[in-house]
């Protein structure tokens, strides 16, 4: 039997939707029939997840429209990778600035908790809804360079799981999805070298597709998926970082 995904002109909302990971899932949502709606800095309209009155205006123009927003997707995320201290040669030669630290934790976690905060008042009044957010292997593991990429991604792991507990009630889902090496157009633009040294780290052999994260959010948000809440989903072709 195949899988009803029941997603049909379900209002969606993703977020970074311009490229890479938000853009796939965007079409996926599209190719199973909703509505969606994409987000991003560089998109029209533009909108900044970290802003306050551009998410609370976005929202309110769905729901006047629609009368609901069915399932948002949390994706929109920067890197600005560093070091904490690098040391060299018995001294200090560089470190993870300010700006950097503050830049990635304002998109990657104070996005979703603006955007979330904004759609979650519809979604209870309707009794329905599914939050999902674009965390990392490395909010599970760490990894070198990435102290603010990883804080962001643990983090919105914790929140997922704090949300699942309070939003179940109202029958709302929340889940996250861990993406591994994933073949984003930025990501190939790396030396081949680089990419080797990916492909070789995952159990599979290879890198990840957009697409492949774009099926695990189709999935989390569908009808098939309508008994899982407070999960982490990695799609990560078996990755162990370290190994």
């Amino acid at each position: 039997m195949a899988i009803e995904t029941g997603l049909r002109d379900k209002i969606v909302v993703v977020t970074g939707g311009g490229a890479g990971i938000g853009r796939a899932t965007a079409e996926r949502f599209k190719a199973e029939g909703a509505i969606v709606y994409s987000w991003d800095v560089t998109g029209d309209p533009k909108i900044d997840v970290t802003n306050k009155e551009q998410v609370e205006k976005a929202v309110a123009g769905i729901i006047a429209t629609h009368g609901h927003i069915d399932v948002l997707v949390n994706n929109a995320g920067i890197v600005r990778d560093a070091q904490l201290v690098k040391w060299k040669d018995g001294k200090v030669a560089g470190t993870m600035d300010d700006a950097a630290f503050d830049a990635v934790i304002n998109v990657n976690l104070k996005g979703p908790f603006v955007c979330t905060r904004a759609v979650v008042p519809h979604m209870i009044e309707a009794g329905r809804g599914v939050i999902l957010t674009t965390s990392s292997v490395v909010g599970l593991y760490g990894n070198f360079g990435q102290t603010n990429y990883a804080a962001t991604k643990a983090g919105v792991i914790s929140f997922t799981k704090t949300w699942a507990r309070e939003l179940g009630r109202y029958g709302i889902r929340v889940n996250a999805i861990a993406p591994g090496f994933i073949a984003t157009d930025i990501v190939k633009s790396m030396p081949p070298k680089v990419l080797e040294s990916m492909a070789q780290k995952t159990p599979l052999g290879r890198m990840g597709e957009p697409a492949d994260i774009a099926n695990g959010f189709v999935w989390l948000a569908s009808d098939a998926a309508k008994f899982v809440s407070g999960a982490v989903l990695s799609i990560d072709g078996g990755l162990v970082l370290g190994t």
